[in-house]
């Protein structure tokens, strides 16, 4: 396979829309992963195959867990997921005022933060009306689609 045919796969791979392709010949191998960000191509030749030695592994006994650990019911809440991949932000800019706080009363179309995605900042609105119970994610960090964001109690 030739520089040509790789880059047209990748530009395939691009366009199609699946996350990961792999292909395997006699004298090489290429993985192309890919997702909303960047595509990432890890081409490989290989090499002759090495002895591989086996060692036992020792058994490590385990602690016992503490017997009852409180846990927060959240079966009430209704949470707030990231409708994309990207960069969470709190407030429209570091000197101005947090979108929303815990505590804070939302209603539907409300502005909750911003998810920065390619240069491009996201206005995620409130789909129910409420109270933030909780911010799940931390200022400038980076978010998966689907992730819980926010807490809400409902109205």
């Amino acid at each position: 396979m030739d520089i040509k045919q790789i880059q047209d796969l990748i530009r395939f791979v691009s366009k199609s829309g699946v996350n990961e392709v792999s292909i395997e010949q006699q004298d090489f191998k290429i993985t192309i992963k890919t997702n909303q960000v960047q595509t990432v191509v890890n081409a490989t030749i290989p090499v002759a195959p090495q002895q591989v030695i086996a060692t036992p592994v020792e058994t490590v006994a385990h602690a016992p867990q503490p017997a009852a650990t409180l846990v927060e019911d959240t079966s009430k809440y209704i949470t707030i997921k990231s409708p994309m991949i990207g960069t969470f932000y709190r407030s429209a800019s570091p000197d101005k005022p947090l979108f929303v706080n815990v505590g804070d009363e939302i209603s539907e179309g409300s502005v909750l933060c911003i998810i920065e995605a390619m240069k491009l900042f996201n206005e995620i609105e409130a789909e129910v009306s409420g109270r933030i119970v909780k911010v799940l994610v931390d200022n400038a960090s980076p978010v998966e689609y689907d992730q819980p964001l926010f807490l809400v109690e409902p109205k």
